[in-house]
């Protein structure tokens, strides 16, 4: 299966193209230096308390997130404000911006987001403007895994002109993004980020990880699969032409 079949590629963006554990983490260290809680600890502790049925819209829901972390390990109480906000902070990932410009050179480029348009607007200047199409909380009212989210994003690319088979969406959680665009027919890639690494941080797990059609640790790596399939489809074509060049000269 190539590639190069897709006109689109919608990405997951939060934990997939941003790092928000690290903006997390990095909002915890600088909030309370001395606070008695191991890395790994807050981050399920952060998982948990998101995947309760009070949450809000995200990130508006940090708020309530903190003061329940708050509670539970005795950090500042007042900083729950300053969390939300914190969101506007969070960095790419190193690969990020490199493979998303590398590429937009082969294909239309879709943030399918559960952030709030506020807060996908940071993204969108953290990754430097790489995205043709946003599609964000506010316009399709729901989250993933929600299927309703998928039908919204599909009949936004059909006004484009483009189908769900001419789409790849890519994620790295199984939970919100491969698993349930699988089961509706979406071709897959998973952007595993925690490949090598114990447990799945902040990310809620799956029960039952479905295999993707693509599978890589990073973008990075997606994109260096899709210029090796334009350099494999580039050497077809001028290689043919060799013996005929070779004729010639020999007349």
């Amino acid at each position: 299966m190539s590639l190069l079949q897709f006109k689109a590629i919608t990405f997951d963006v939060v934990g997939t193209l941003i790092d928000f554990e690290r903006g997390v983490l990095d909002f915890l260290h600088e909030t309370d230096p001395q606070a008695r809680v191991r890395d790994s600890e807050f981050l399920l502790a952060y998982r948990e308390a998101r995947a309760s049925p009070l949450a809000r819209p995200f990130p508006d829901d940090l708020e309530r997130v903190w003061s329940e972390l708050a509670r539970q390990f005795g950090l500042p109480q007042q900083a729950a404000v300053a969390f939300r906000a914190s969101a506007l902070q969070w960095p790419a990932f190193g690969d990020s911006v490199v493979a998303l410009g590398r590429l937009r050179k082969h294909f239309r480029l879709v943030a399918a987001t559960n952030a709030q348009r506020w807060a996908m607007t940071h993204f969108e200047r953290a990754l430097e403007m790489p995205f043709d199409w946003t599609v964000t909380w506010d316009d399709a009212r729901r989250e993933k895994p929600d299927p309703r989210y998928f039908v919204w994003l599909k009949d936004m690319l059909a006004r484009h002109g483009i189908q769900r088979a001419e789409t790849l969406h890519v994620g790295q959680s199984q939970f919100h993004d491969i698993r349930i665009a699988q089961a509706l027919g979406w071709r897959t890639c998973w952007i595993d980020r925690h490949a090598g690494r114990e447990g799945t941080g902040a990310g809620r797990p799956t029960a039952k990880p479905v295999k993707p059609d693509w599978h890589f640790t990073c973008v990075r790596e997606l994109a260096d699969a899709v210029d090796a399939e334009v350099l494999e489809q580039q050497q077809r074509h001028v290689l043919p032409l060799f013996p005929e060049c070779l004729a010639m000269d020999l007349a």
